[in-house]
């Protein structure tokens, strides 16, 4: 099991792809729900207003958002949640 601090040093993008295939590889759809219930704040952290209303109104942006959630500034604000989720699976 890898512990935070070893999580930490990963890119935000690393942290996204490594939660993301071992939730997948696992049949976990708890946290790939939580993930997308918690990319609409991320958006909204990055000061994307637009987007988080639109991503609460429409699931299929939210299904976009998902593919996208580990790149750039979301990507750095969601870094907790991939830390959390590595630590406890990996």
């Amino acid at each position: 099991m890898a512990d935070a601090a070893e999580l930490e040093k990963l890119t935000s993008k690393e942290l996204h792809d490594r939660a993301v295939k071992h939730a997948v590889r696992h049949g976990d759809v708890r946290f790939l729900w939580k993930l997308l219930e918690q990319i609409p704040a991320a958006e909204a952290a990055t000061g994307n207003l637009d987007e988080s209303t639109a991503d609460i109104k429409y699931v299929l942006p939210m299904l976009d958002d998902y593919v996208h959630a580990g790149e750039g500034e979301v990507a750095e604000v969601l870094r907790p949640l991939y830390v959390e989720y590595l630590a406890e699976h990996s």
